[in-house]
């Protein structure tokens, strides 16, 4: 245990590719774990290496958490366990929900030393609306399977936040292009490295550039913007919906469902509502 640091568990950011962005906070507690969990122990020694400090490292993935997880929930009682990614910060499309979860209920001391998220950088590099956005993460790799989740977040009036990689990229955005229309999006790679890049324009102009163009490399982020304003409900569409909603609900209930759900007049669906109604 170390004096400046009580015994839990410490969440721990580190840089998606500049070293620099390591904060001393994080240095601090990296430098003074007696244990810190790992994806792979090669990418953490190297950034361990960079602080000049040598700390013991235990692997936890998917495919060891379950046997791992209860030795490291033992010793947080006792001892400062920091948790890291291979880069960026942990649980963001990595393991580790469960480990904070059970370390919560165990009593433990939960800290999250914040940092570097490639989701977010990419957010601020691409230029498009911030205030609502839906992080994604990586889609399914099978063709079907990847165009049944664009369809369900088509509507999702929010910017969209991708993760993918360089031999996949041409595939999801044309996938992206077919799913979503014409919407304005942008691939954000090598972040904070020397060749850090984002190249923006439409999912239709993005997908045609990089099916002609050798797979990209590095970690990739797509970001594509929400979807355009909704045209406004027809008298057609009002009086459709007016009729489904009457058969379950009274006429001044099934007005207001209806004016909620289509953005339209109450007082004007309520005396539509009792011309139907007769």
């Amino acid at each position: 245990m170390h004096p400046n640091f009580a015994p839990g568990l410490y969440i721990v950011a580190t840089p998606i590719g500049n070293l620099g962005d390591l904060t001393p906070r994080a240095a601090a507690v990296l430098s003074a774990a007696d244990v810190i969990a790992v994806e792979d122990s090669r990418v953490t020694a190297g950034l361990l290496r960079h602080i000049g400090v040598k700390r013991v490292m235990i692997p936890y993935h998917d495919h060891n958490a379950e046997s791992v997880r209860p030795g490291l929930i033992e010793r947080m009682g006792r001892e400062v366990v920091a948790l890291v990614s291979d880069a960026g910060t942990p649980l963001i499309s990595d393991p580790g929900y469960k480990l904070v979860r059970e370390a919560r209920a165990a009593g433990h001391l939960v800290a999250t030393i914040p940092g570097a998220c490639a989701a977010v950088s990419a957010l601020t590099l691409a230029g498009l609306p911030t205030d609502r956005f839906f992080f994604l993460g990586f889609l399914p790799t099978k063709a079907k399977a990847r165009a049944d989740a664009i369809v369900e977040v088509a509507g999702v009036r929010a910017t969209l936040v991708l993760y993918e990689s360089g031999p996949r990229l041409a595939a999801l955005l044309a996938a992206l292009a077919e799913g979503l229309g014409e919407r304005e999006a942008a691939v954000a790679r090598e972040i904070t490295k020397k060749f850090e890049e984002c190249v923006t324009g439409t999912l239709a102009g993005l997908a045609a550039h990089y099916a002609d163009a050798p797979p990209p490399k590095g970690e990739i982020v797509v970001v594509v913007g929400p979807p355009g304003e909704a045209p406004p409900a027809s008298e057609e569409d009002a009086d459709a919906a007016l009729a489904e909603a009457l058969t379950r609900l009274p006429v001044s209930k099934a007005a207001g469902e209806v004016a909620k759900r289509l953005g339209l007049d109450r007082k004007a669906l309520y005396a539509r509502a009792l011309e139907m109604k007769q």
